[in-house]
């Protein structure tokens, strides 16, 4: 018996050996990282495993140059040689319909029946509204000393323009017409994540196969680390209230792969009246900056999806929210409450690093 005994020990310490001698699949792969700061507004990082540093480059360099095509063609502000963009729409609001690349008719399809589905709490169509507070907030920030909240009569007429159905999308002929004169788009709550998805889809195709993309607050996850040490991605979720480049900064630590993490807030974009902060993030029923929450994360594959949600989950009072997160098939979610309290889908927690969670490959 004491022999059998010790012949199982053997046998199991034999399995253990071989385990711990189980060659590593990603053996050759080097992680390599670079950035940018010429898209969006934002600076962007990108983060690869690769077997050369070459192949690396070949990646990034796509990836940039994706993204700069990208932001000509989202941009609202400005315009480009030979490029119809969404100025170019805004610019020929009900003059004539605009020609443009699918990858406007896609966001602009993308984001009407996301309208439809979120009670119309995230609107493209905004863009008179917005222009508002974006004036009243750049002359804020240049002149404190004259920061003023934009007249509510100012802000309800302009809101007269924003009716989404006036946006006529001709899939045929690829043209966007805005049929209301005064209209303007302001793609602003998408357009990054949009962006980063098709980035992220094409750069997959193109053999990245371990990866980060992140572009401000989109990030991108593709696969997994190969480091042979990690099972997972590990993504800080930014504390409102202090710096993401320090400790104190990461609120909640998630553990993915294969999907996008964004997060919307009242800390990305403000200015002071009267000592009050005045965020973004517009409530298209109240035209105000909305008050629900300091700050929402959203974590699905889609990452354009991701960025959509994040905006109108923000605008909607929390069993709402919560409601519809629950509502989409592998979505989690994560609201800071204004007293600073977290709340998450039932999900979140199997990959959160407060509740155990771990990215550890043993």
């Amino acid at each position: 018996m004491t022999k059998r005994i010790t012949a199982y020990i053997l046998i199991i310490s034999l399995l253990l050996m071989l385990a711990g001698c189980r060659p590593n699949p990603y053996a050759g792969y080097v992680k390599y990282s670079d950035s940018f700061f010429d898209s969006f507004d934002t600076w962007t990082q990108v983060v690869a495993y690769t077997k050369s540093e070459e192949e690396f480059n070949q990646y990034f360099e796509q990836i940039h140059n994706r993204f700069q095509e990208l932001h000509k063609l989202y941009d609202i502000y400005n315009t480009y040689e030979g490029i119809n963009n969404i100025k170019t729409i805004n610019d020929q609001a009900g003059k004539q319909p605009v020609k443009v690349d699918q990858e406007i008719i896609d966001l602009i399809l993308f984001s009407k029946e996301w309208y439809q589905r979120t009670g119309g709490k995230m609107n493209i169509a905004m863009g008179s509204v917005l222009k508002i507070w974006h004036d009243y907030r750049t002359e804020g920030l240049d002149m404190p000393e004259k920061a003023a909240l934009p007249p509510l009569e100012m802000l309800e007429a302009a809101a007269q323009h924003t009716d989404i159905n006036q946006v006529i999308v001709d899939e045929k002929e690829m043209t966007v017409y805005l049929a209301d004169p005064e209209m303007r788009l302001d793609v602003g709550g998408i357009a990054k994540g949009f962006a980063t998805e098709i980035v992220a889809e094409e750069i997959m195709a193109a053999g990245l196969k371990s990866g980060i993309i992140s572009a401000g607050g989109n990030i991108r996850v593709i696969g997994v680390p190969y480091d042979g040490v990690r099972a997972k991605w590990s993504i800080g979720i930014q504390n409102p209230d202090e710096s993401i480049v320090s400790n104190e900064g990461v609120l909640e630590t998630v553990f993915v792969s294969d999907t996008s993490v964004v997060s919307s807030g009242d800390y990305q974009r403000y200015y002071y009246v009267d000592g009050k902060a005045y965020h973004h993030i517009i409530d298209p029923q109240t035209l105000m900056p909305g008050e629900y929450y300091r700050a929402v994360s959203v974590i699905v594959e889609d990452s354009g999806l991701a960025d959509y949600l994040s905006t109108a989950l923000f605008l909607m009072p929390f069993e709402e929210s919560l409601a519809l997160a629950d509502s989409i098939k592998g979505l989690e979610a994560l609201w800071v409450m204004p007293d600073g309290t977290v709340k998450t889908t039932a999900g979140l927690k199997k990959i959160m690093k407060s509740q155990g969670a771990t990215n550890s490959l043993k």
